[in-house]
């Protein structure tokens, strides 16, 4: 049985992501005219299939490194997912003037959603779990 920290990690982390793909229909319009405004992209005719193979991408390696951790128990995709979250930190918009932003409000949540569900992979019975590669028999 799967301790209650990794449930409630799969929670919060599922629904980071679910809410990370509502963000990114709903704005999808205003991110593909900032695609297709930038003359780099322009030149190399990438639009609206680009986009939605980066947001695909954006979904499919957090949905991995989910499965690994909440179903597999490993130890290497948590520190893989830590590792993505402190680099996505410095890509968040933390200014004042621009977060009341619908879009940029929506980032900072899911990034603070992702950082509590993290944060639940360190709680002693997450990394008992974790550290016996999913063995039922730990004690939780």
């Amino acid at each position: 049985m799967r301790p209650v920290s990794i449930i409630w990690f799969e929670r919060l982390f599922l629904l980071s992501i679910a809410l990370a793909l509502v963000s990114s229909v709903v704005q999808y319009d205003a991110l593909l005219a900032q695609i297709q405004s930038d003359p780099a992209f322009a030149r190399m005719g990438w639009g609206g299939g680009f986009l939605i193979g980066v947001l695909a991408l954006s979904a499919l390696i957090p949905l991995l490194l989910w499965y690994f951790i909440a179903r597999r128990a490993s130890n290497l995709a948590k520190w893989l997912l830590v590792a993505l979250i402190v680099v996505g930190l410095f890509f968040v918009n933390f200014d004042f003037a621009t977060m009341w932003a619908p879009g940029n409000l929506a980032s900072i949540l899911v990034t603070l959603m992702q950082i509590a569900a993290v944060a639940l992979l360190f709680r002693p019975d997450a990394r008992a779990w974790l550290g016996s590669g999913g063995d039922r028999h730990v004690a939780p």
